[in-house]
């Protein structure tokens, strides 16, 4: 038998010193906890963690302040553990304390294995939620694993691009590179892989600043997709809030995907490419009251889960998942942000996008700003210093926040993706809005002291139609996701062109092409910081599936094949010149909002470049825009003058900001528009630099136009003029 000594309360988890391992964790509902050790089976197991090895099991001989803890020298890393907590077992008064179940670490760094969805895993017999299930799941479930904190990050620093200079790319760690013929077969679909400099090349190629990885904490598939021969593709089933999934390691399970992790964010870093996290603080993999026992609810289920309030045995659900975590509690919240600054401060990560962070803010029912964990981010001297992304929304009455997060925060601004999908199939009276999104939708934002950087702006994301699907299906595909058709939302507020899904019909096929520049150029030219949909800058499809949350396979993965980068070459071409035209102008991505007509009271012609107002609306006539044209719901054009002589801020040493001025002449009618341009004040002369009708068109091909002179717009397109 072991000798286990008494060792620390803190910190939690299992913690390796060099010379053994300090295990703790915290119940308060636990009379005894005790400690399963795993040996290696003969013949090394399944491969998943699941049965063989001799189980040991020690009783954890302190416990303070309810953290049960000890210390057990010459237990090195790679070893393979899990806990089991005696206690109440009374649903009624929210008590699921079960010694039969082999529970994870809520701090484990690495989790090895799955869940088969054998009836051990549940704390109930199948059919009866009421009764108490006695059966050992430790031959049917994962298990954490001690890891060693020790890696060689050499000279690896956080690149810490500006918010304003930021160009986020939207991934998914397996579906990136699954497809990838250039990257070797044994590391397609995982960390390693997603570092692999052809991928790292192809990144910086279209100007990305920062990668956001969909969720890669450790998750569990969820048994009703196991059913349907499906899987958890997106990974928003988390189990584990400090270990790296498994799944996607090339080179093991053992502690192994840690190192991988770390090893893909330094190559990363040295290409000057942030890491952001998709993180799911909101609920976790355990589900309802119908769901297993496999950490949290084993160990302390009042004080980890929201619980109704008229019936214990129950869940309040905000998160449409089953479960929600109890956000007044100290100790979820100690979880949180004890997790949020290991995965800043061991694993050199960049900053995080909150999943349905409404929730987050929920102490009681209401969403509030002031919540206590906004209060903790706030005054943390790690996690307030990283990027942090809202989804400033949930599933719960009034958890739609767009625009209602607290200053240190950024969110994805879903009004900037419903706006510029309705301007851009011709949805009537959609301009004012366009306008207010385009600059950086100060309406949300400025009253509360952000910046334009405070919109993630957006037109596709993981969840919802590719850029490609928005502009070739009116409605959802879900078919292969076996749910009827009932799942995915209905509201997509996309236009397939004139024909539903793949067509012959080249006018179909051109102006679908066009719709993309244009929604892209919208994108990267708008004030904020743009994120881009991975695969969309090549044309991925999902044939129309919106809600590909189960398909682990070639429907979702990204296709780099030759015959898709040929077909695609020309759109992956614009999508590098239109990032390499915001990064080489700053007045596409300013600090601070405009401010328009407040700028001078002297009158335009009069002005010099400098004193004119940083940005002025023109109607396609060449009159400065009044409130009739803005309030007309046919009209779908007008011109914005960008004054890159009149930007407000300096640089980061103090100078002035200079740069180009520019036109954008939007065009959404469905005809041919001749734009006059604005008087010679403006510009006497203007360059052609872009065109979403003639992709392939250069600066230096195009000819001068002069003040006042006549520019046609094709239908459906978009013109940058770059004052000469």
């Amino acid at each position: 038998m072991a000798q286990v000594w008494p060792g620390d309360a803190y910190p939690l988890g299992a913690r390796f010193d060099g010379a053994g391992t300090n295990f703790a964790v915290y119940s308060e509902a636990a009379e005894r906890v005790e400690l399963c050790l795993f040996d290696d089976p003969p013949g090394g197991g399944d491969g998943n963690g699941r049965g063989g090895g001799r189980e040991t099991r020690l009783t954890l001989p302190e416990v303070d302040a309810f953290v049960w803890h000890g210390y057990l020298p010459g237990v090195m890393p790679g070893r393979r553990y899990g806990f089991r907590v005696h206690g109440p077992y009374e649903p009624r008064r929210g008590l699921r304390c079960n010694p039969a179940k082999l529970l994870l670490d809520p701090y484990a760094l690495a989790v090895e294995g799955a869940v088969d969805w054998d009836e051990s895993c549940f704390g109930y017999d199948f059919g009866d939620p009421s009764s108490r299930n006695d059966a050992d799941s430790a031959a049917h479930t994962m298990r954490s694993v001690v890891v060693s904190p020790y890696f060689d990050w050499g000279d690896d620093r956080p690149p810490r691009i500006p918010y304003h200079e930021t160009v986020i790319y939207e991934a998914h760690v397996k579906g990136l590179t699954a497809r990838h013929p250039d990257v070797p077969r044994a590391l397609r679909g995982t960390y390693a892989g997603l570092a692999h400099p052809v991928i790292v090349d192809h990144l910086r190629s279209i100007g990305v600043t920062a990668v956001e990885l969909m969720p890669v904490h450790q998750f569990v598939h969820d048994d009703a997709l196991i059913g349907r021969g499906l899987r958890n593709y997106w990974g928003y089933n988390t189990i584990g809030f400090f270990a790296p999934h498994d799944e996607y390691a090339s080179s093991g399970r053992r502690g192994e995907q840690v190192l991988e992790f770390k090893a893909m964010v330094k190559a990363l870093h040295e290409a000057g490419i942030e890491v952001i996290l998709d993180v799911v603080y909101n609920h976790t993999a355990e589900g309802d009251h119908r769901g297993p026992t496999l950490s949290f609810r084993g160990i302390d289920n009042p004080a980890y889960y929201r619980l109704a309030d008229d019936d214990p045995r129950f869940y309040a659900d905000t998160t449409g998942t089953g479960n929600s975590l109890l956000m007044r509690s100290p100790h979820v919240l100690q979880l949180i942000m004890d997790s949020l600054r290991y995965w800043v401060t061991d694993m050199h990560v960049d900053g995080f996008r909150f999943d349905l962070a409404a929730t987050l803010a929920r102490d009681l029912h209401e969403v509030d700003r002031l919540s206590a964990f906004f209060d903790l981010v706030q005054q943390d001297p790690v996690v307030s210093q990283v990027k942090l992304i809202a989804e400033p929304w949930d599933v719960g009455e009034g958890g739609y926040q767009v625009g209602n997060f607290p200053p240190l925060w950024t969110e994805w601004n879903g009004k900037y993706r419903d706006t510029m999908r309705d301007y851009w199939r011709g949805e009537p009276g959609a301009m004012p809005e366009f306008a207010s999104r385009l600059t950086g939708s100060s309406d949300l934002y400025a009253d509360d002291g952000r910046r334009p950087s405070a919109s993630i702006n957006f037109v596709t994301c993981h969840d919802g139609f590719t850029l490609d699907d928005l502009v070739s299906y009116d409605r959802k595909h879900n078919d292969a996701n076996g749910e009827g058709g009932r799942d995915g939302t209905d509201d997509n507020r996309s236009w397939n062109c004139g024909r539903e899904g793949p067509t012959g019909d080249r006018d179909v096929v051109a102006l679908r092409e066009r719709q993309k520049r244009n929604l892209l150029t919208t994108l990267f030219l708008s004030q904020g910081v743009p994120m881009l949909l991975h695969g969309d800058e090549i044309g991925r499809t999902q044939r129309g599936n919106n809600n590909a949350y189960c398909q682990d396979n070639e429907l979702s993965w990204v296709d780099w094949t030759d015959r898709t980068l040929a077909e695609q070459g020309t759109l992956l071409d614009f999508v590098r010149r239109l990032s390499r035209l915001r990064t080489e102008h700053p007045v596409f991505r300013r600090r601070r909002f405009f401010l328009g007509d407040r700028r001078t009271k002297k009158t335009r012609a009069a002005a010099r470049p400098e004193e004119l107002p940083d940005l002025v609306w023109f109607t396609p006539g060449g009159a400065e825009m009044a409130g009739t044209d803005w309030s007309a719901g046919f009209n779908k054009s007008l011109a914005v003058f960008l004054n890159g002589d009149a930007i407000s801020e300096p640089d980061r040493r103090g100078r002035r900001v200079a740069d180009d001025s520019f036109l954008l002449l939007f065009n959404a009618h469905d005809g041919d528009l001749a734009f006059t341009l604005p008087p010679a004040a403006y510009g006497e002369m203007w360059m052609k630099t872009l065109d979403t009708a003639d992709p392939l068109l250069a600066e230096d091909e195009s000819p001068a136009v002069k003040a006042r002179e006549t520019v046609q717009v094709g239908a459906r397109s978009v013109q940058v003029l770059r004052r000469g």
